[in-house]
């Protein structure tokens, strides 16, 4: 597989990072934001509509391009750790981590044993059907990429022990679901928000963990300058697609 194997220690080492979400489970979406430039591509597979199909065929498309490639599962659940990582992952997001407890299910189920709860199978993807099975169980500890979502106000609360958590990488801030579980939906300047997108980034600098947050335009874009947030991800496949399709209808009406 073509997976960078330096990935990770870029994260960890503050690089910021270009991203963005690809939620419509198309292969050629996930081609062609590999190509665009992005450091790395977010599967999701938590809101998007695609399958475990849908996501084999977006991970051999992205293969192919220079973007690593990170999903997001439905739900810190130990098998779909598994299922994503043997066909290909270069590293998982985990939505709606609220404690330490909770991060440190999701590393287990990144690692394989002793380190944690992997299954352990040759016959997949991620080891190139058995040829380097050998090289990827030393080293997958060290290359894939964990990212736990900080979505709630207990999430915030907790986020300097979430971060100290062995095998968590980034700290990545939902910022539609933190705005609705604080009471202020989509309100991103809100002094409130801001507070808490303050903590959690300040919780993952003191335990030399990174910050991430999905971003819906580069308006947005100061506030990773102002709190150092640096894995971000500006936009998604489908808000694109979306906003191109009505702004030439709308350019039509008007002629």
């Amino acid at each position: 597989m073509n997976l960078d194997p330096k990935f990770r220690g870029r994260v960890r080492a503050g690089e910021r990072l270009a991203g963005t979400f690809l939620n419509l489970g198309s292969s050629l979406t996930t081609e062609m934001a590999g190509v665009a430039g992005f450091d790395w591509l977010l599967l999701d597979h938590e809101h998007g509509p695609g399958g475990e199909e849908t996501l084999l065929h977006q991970l051999q498309a992205a293969s192919a391009t220079p973007a690593y490639p990170i999903v997001r599962i439905a739900a810190n659940e130990t098998p779909r750790f598994k299922r994503v990582l043997d066909i290909g992952a270069g590293g998982v997001m985990v939505p709606w981590v609220n404690t330490a407890a909770e991060a440190q299910a999701a590393a287990a189920a990144m690692q394989y044993p002793p380190r944690g709860v992997r299954g352990v199978a040759k016959m997949n993807r991620a080891c190139d059907f058995g040829l380097g099975f050998a090289d990827y169980y030393a080293h997958a500890h060290e290359r894939l990429v964990l990212m736990a979502q900080i979505e709630t106000p207990t999430g915030v609360q907790n986020a300097g022990e979430i971060a100290t958590v062995d095998g968590v990488d980034v700290l990545f801030i939902g910022p539609a679901d933190l705005t609705t579980s604080l009471g202020i939906q989509d309100q991103f300047e809100h002094p409130t928000y801001r507070a808490a997108v303050k903590r959690i980034a300040e919780a993952a600098r003191a335990a030399g963990k990174a910050t991430g947050i999905l971003l819906l335009n580069p308006a947005q874009l100061p506030i990773c300058d102002e709190f150092g947030i640096t894995v971000i991800a500006l936009g998604s496949d489908g808000g694109m697609v979306n906003a191109g399709l009505r702004a030439n209808a709308a350019a039509i009406r008007k002629r």
